[in-house]
């Protein structure tokens, strides 16, 4: 009998730590079937035990990321028209001219905006970019090793790389079936459906529903609802260190409780050290209260500036730096890649701290996996390091429709705001909050989030035996 397999294939460190670093490999041998990491990514897959072929040369055609940007662009501005709401606007990359070779990719893609900008356009950019990746020799090194391994899927871990486009077009001419998991909940609104599969994998109802608005030639029964292993991590216990461990292995101090603040990325959020510094005056004014209260720093895996190193320093007292172990392969932020370490960590992280304050982060679902509430800032600084940049615009983005009530967080509305939310949380009155964050985060992915490799595997079991 002809031994079963599929193809995986991974380009950065959220398709590692959504497919490598969850049981997802040990439930597909326990059904008999090989996954083989297609590996486009730096991080070097075998050294973790599981059978990897590497690409090399995933070199897309010169044109294609500008038929790729112009297509986001239209797609946009007819996501604008159809549902009346110039929200989608505001999730454009601007154009680049810092130089010559960017001003004359920018005019191309201008000129391709303005001849193509309906949906016959975009058929015809989808069109003429297959037909550009299918002369490369990438499309043909892909199709040649398709065609010595003959898996019975191509398994694609992200839904926006054009580098994923060759690979699965190759699948296709194979007749092999192919796949794609929309990664992230906020995806789909920002048209960042750049790859067309046989079977679209998502998170929820929900994001079903969002992928049949945005993408209404899709057909229904071609999209399976799977929940993303991203939050499994949490549901393993095993991996849960008892309070005195973990605070002997950080250096915290045993009598204190803490505050966990989540560090967003420089353009997500770049007055971040601001509103770090807000809550560490608020800490310092409750601790003069009898409190005896520490925040837990965690900054953004990709952020290594030195932005907040002189708020750290002032509050040393208070803060204690807690570093994502996220490994930097090369200099580039898509080269940092995550850890199951990192997994390990943050899960404490979550289970030992009181809540979790940010900027509209889905840390927010990572602390409700373990019972813990989560304060959002609203508020914007008085002295601000982008005057384009408003938070209140931040929270008007499509993803956070999806929430269940406007108290499934805790606003943090302004800075003399933020103490008495604190109290409330430390004299548990925030049960309905967390109530509400619970059934928010069922609303966005399946339950039980645990499962989620499981359901992917059994789909791909249907996939398979349909496909026979």
């Amino acid at each position: 009998m002809k031994e079963k397999k599929i193809f995986l294939l991974l380009f950065d460190g959220l398709g590692l730590r959504n497919f490598a670093f969850t049981r997802f490999n040990e439930i597909g041998i326990e059904k008999k079937i090989q996954t083989l990491f297609w590996n486009s990514s730096v991080f070097p897959i075998a050294e973790l035990g599981f059978k990897e072929i590497k690409i090399k040369n995933a070199k897309i055609y010169f044109l294609t990321d500008v038929l790729k940007h112009a297509k986001n662009h239209i797609t946009l501005n007819l996501f604008t028209k159809i549902n009346n709401d110039e929200i989608y606007q505001r999730y454009k990359f601007p154009f680049s001219y810092r130089n010559l070779k960017t001003l004359l990719k920018s005019i191309l893609c201008n000129t391709i905006i303005l001849f193509f900008s309906n949906q016959k356009g975009l058929k015809m950019i989808d069109k003429m970019i297959n037909s550009l990746e299918r002369k490369t020799v990438y499309y043909s090194d892909c199709k040649n090793k398709l065609k010595e391994e003959m898996p019975q899927l191509v398994f694609s871990s992200t839904q926006r790389l054009a580098q994923a486009i060759a690979p699965l077009l190759a699948a296709k001419d194979l007749g092999i079936p192919t796949a794609s998991f929309i990664f992230s909940w906020d995806n789909l609104p920002k048209a960042t459906m750049v790859v067309e599969t046989d079977y679209y994998f998502v998170w929820s109802e929900y994001m079903k529903h969002e992928l049949l608005h945005y993408h209404p030639s899709i057909k229904e029964n071609r999209i399976v609802v799977t929940g993303t292993p991203q939050f499994e991590f949490h549901f393993e216990k095993k991996d849960l260190m008892s309070r005195e461990v973990f605070f002997k292995t950080y250096s915290l101090e045993h009598s204190k409780k803490y505050i966990c603040f989540s560090g967003d990325d420089e353009t997500t959020s770049p007055d971040d050290p601001k509103y770090l510094e807000d809550l560490a005056m608020t800490i310092e004014r409750l601790n003069k209260k009898k409190y005896n209260l520490g925040i837990i720093f965690r900054r953004c895996p990709v952020d290594f500036s030195s932005r907040y190193d002189e708020i750290l320093k002032k509050y040393s007292r208070i803060i204690v730096p807690i570093d994502p172990l996220w490994k930097p392969i090369r200099l580039f932020w898509s080269t940092i890649l995550p850890t199951k370490e990192d997994g390990v960590l943050f899960s404490n992280i979550a289970e030992h701290c009181e809540m979790v304050v940010n900027l509209g982060s889905t840390t927010l679902f990572d602390f409700v996996a373990h019972n813990k509430p989560c304060g959002y800032f609203r508020y914007n600084q008085k002295f601000q390091n982008d005057k384009n940049w408003d938070i209140f615009k931040c929270y008007k983005f499509v993803h956070f429709r999806s929430m269940y009530s406007k108290n499934s967080v805790i606003w943090l509305n302004n800075t003399n705001d933020i103490a008495q939310k604190i109290e409330d949380v430390l004299n548990d009155k925030n049960k309905q909050h967390i109530e509400n964050a619970q059934k928010w985060f069922e609303v966005i992915n399946q339950h039980p989030p645990e499962k989620a490799s499981e359901r992917i595997w059994n789909a791909i079991e249907e996939i398979i035996k349909q496909n026979q």
